[in-house]
């Protein structure tokens, strides 16, 4: 195993040279160079639309894809605890949707496969990081029933609609959580079309807003019971950072009024593209553009030593939105192969509430 992981890591290292791992992320891999199989990789476009349940199935002929929850959760004795599961696809070949996978005896390297785990509780931050490589039956995605699994870590259900149980463990610390399933998914940008550039560049992307949880997560032998709520994304692209673009600043916000708010600013040399979505309680959700948003950094004297801020401004006048968002006392960095900021915050101002927000591309210490 030792042999192919090694391989696994040497070339996602080298598919992400052409740009700082601090600078892009994991989504830095859609620098890789293009594919020499005569198979074309996919490139998201206004116009593409949205498939259920196809596409909480892999897009083997896009390069890079993600699943991915966040979870604002309460114990027993109600302490906050936040906790992430990621899960990555990094394409090396493209294939074609339908087309058959390569013989697990032929030890492919068509994709790479990540998955991230983390639990923030008490200002302490637990990650861990999985690699393997797809086809061979270490990693993968299956809807019929729906998986998406590495190794031991899973995320499974009857199907894409629920209800879903996710299972994540390391020696030190491990979650179980059951899920249920609200609402349809919420689709941004032009109808699951989401721009990432004023040039045009962009993803296709939905999400899971209203998510119930309940399980377990056990940290140094104690095993403490939560419920709370989730936001789980799905989203899948063959170029997400353009050129000039340093790295990208994403929120989630579970509003106390029901709403809930999804915003991104991608940060670029002269200047920051804003996007997001309104989803008002029960009414149809609203794409949001940088003139309807604005996410400003604000100073915090009691942040740990590191250029990742970890306060901030979001004004939606539209919506009468003036909050301020902050994480919690603590490092939150993610440090594995790809390191990035990812913790829960707290929603104040015009609106009370909780999220989670992820930051790419601050640079080490």
């Amino acid at each position: 195993m030792k042999c192919w992981l090694g391989l696994l890591l040497v070339l996602a290292l080298a598919a992400g040279c052409s740009q700082d791992s601090e600078q892009g992320g994991f989504a830095g891999l859609a620098e890789v160079q293009q594919a020499e199989s005569g198979v074309p990789f996919l490139q998201p476009a206004p116009g593409d639309r949205l498939r259920f349940p196809e596409d909480f199935g892999a897009h083997p002929q896009h390069r890079i894809e993600w699943w991915y929850l966040t979870a604002n959760l309460e114990t027993a004795d109600g302490e906050p605890l936040g906790l992430q599961w990621t899960q990555f696809r990094q394409a090396l070949t493209p294939r074609p949707e339908g087309a058959e996978a390569p013989a697990a005896s032929a030890w492919p390297l068509d994709a790479a496969w990540m998955a991230h785990g983390a639990v923030s509780w008490r200002g302490q931050h637990r990650f861990a990081e999985k690699l393997a490589r797809g086809d061979i039956g270490h990693a993968g995605v299956r809807l019929a029933p729906f998986q998406v699994w590495l190794d031991d870590w899973q995320l499974t259900g009857p199907d894409p609609g629920g209800p879903w149980r996710l299972q994540v463990a390391t020696p030190d610390w491990s979650y179980d959580l059951t899920l249920s399933l609200n609402g349809a998914p919420i689709a941004h940008g032009d109808k699951g079309f989401s721009a990432k550039s004023a040039s045009g560049g962009g993803s296709m992307y939905f999400s899971l807003v209203d998510i119930a949880i309940e399980g377990t997560v056990t940290l140094d032998g104690e095993t403490l019971a939560v419920r709370g709520q989730g936001w789980f994304d799905r989203e899948w692209s063959s170029q997400l950072l353009k050129t000039g673009q340093q790295g990208w600043d994403w929120f989630a916000l579970h509003l106390e009024s029901g709403d809930k708010l999804m915003a991104f600013r991608l940060r670029e040399e002269d200047g920051a593209f804003v996007a997001g979505t309104w989803i008002a309680d029960g009414q149809t959700p609203v794409a949001l553009t940088g003139d309807d948003l604005s996410l400003t950094p604000e100073p915090d004297d009691g942040a740990p030593s590191t250029p990742t801020p970890t306060r901030w401004r979001l004004q939606l006048p539209r919506f009468e939105v003036d909050v301020q968002l902050a994480a919690p006392p603590g490092d939150y960095r993610n440090q594995g192969q790809y390191p990035y900021w990812e913790s829960p915050v707290s929603v104040s101002g015009s609106h009370g509430g909780v999220g989670y927000m992820e930051l790419t591309g601050y640079g080490p210490d």
